[in-house]
């Protein structure tokens, strides 16, 4: 626990957002479609089974997915969905097993990966002292998503997801304005920027508004991105050796795996160095 935190502030651990793809059902695997590119080396429909996932639910090339054209598949983080979908939403019994409830369990997986992503904002929120005149809201907002979490698979196959998106995200924008507020000088505001190839190594980016903003092989190396908002922001490729990026707002797993970086790259507590790097 953070200095900062209180005993009573949620951690990602507690609301089961940490990935446990061995208590899940592959659905990474199977729900979701991918087309043959730089990411993946195959084209695969939405419903079909990878041809490299086992009747374990094991990848057979786990070890080599980079090497063998899967780099995708080691970018993906489903925040904990996989397994809440498996174990909770269906019971502990897989598609294969009960192949009539395939079509259902593969809907339900993306709606849940869509709730887990906001509790995991919502999560760190509530772990930034500066955004407490927010902080009942939040915790209003985080039990509220919680629960719905736990609905049955059809009440989440028609849930407004983009309504209920919209709600938690004027609280994490509201959070976003409170905690950079704190940081001193003139933050820059990139929100949504076309920032793909930019030349920014060594920039001052501390506290900047990064939302939404396409980074997408920008050079950053050795950037300072304390505390800037990087909610949405796409990192693919984006060098990030050297770079500081600690207490970087809205910032996941996913997002550093699709980035590069290196030893040097100063990064969140709650995240963790890729091996790639």
């Amino acid at each position: 626990m953070s200095p900062e935190r209180t005993p009573s502030t949620p951690d990602v651990t507690e609301l089961g957002l940490q990935s446990d793809c061995g208590s899940c059902f592959g659905l990474c695997c199977v729900a979701l479609p991918f087309a043959a590119s730089a990411d993946f080396a195959i084209d695969k429909d939405a419903g079909r089974p990878c041809p490299n996932l086992q009747t374990d639910f094991r990848c057979s090339i786990h070890r080599d997915l980079r090497p063998r054209g899967f780099a995708g598949c080691t970018v993906f983080d489903c925040f904990g969905a996989g397994q809440k979908v498996s174990q909770v939403t269906f019971g502990g019994q897989d598609w294969r097993q009960a192949p009539g409830t395939a079509r259902q369990m593969f809907d339900v997986f993306p709606v849940m990966r869509q709730l887990h992503e906001l509790l995991w904002y919502l999560a760190e929120a509530l772990d930034r002292p500066a955004a407490r005149p927010v902080h009942a809201d939040l915790r209003a907002a985080l039990e509220k998503t919680e629960r719905l979490t736990r609905a049955g698979a059809g009440e989440l196959t028609e849930l407004d997801v983009p309504a209920h998106r919209g709600e938690v995200n004027a609280l994490l924008l509201r959070t976003s304005e409170l905690v950079r507020a704190g940081v001193p000088g003139r933050k820059k505001e990139r929100r949504g920027a076309d920032l793909m190839g930019a030349r920014l190594k060594g920039a001052n980016l501390r506290g900047a508004n990064l939302r939404g903003a396409y980074l997408i092989a920008a050079d950053l190396k050795g950037a300072d991105l304390r505390t800037a908002d990087l909610i949405g922001a796409d990192l693919r490729a984006a060098d990030l050796a050297g770079a500081d990026l600690t207490g970087a707002l809205f910032l996941t797993q996913s997002q550093l795996n699709a980035a590069k970086g290196d030893a040097a790259t100063q990064l969140p507590q709650t995240l963790t160095r890729p091996a790639h790097w």
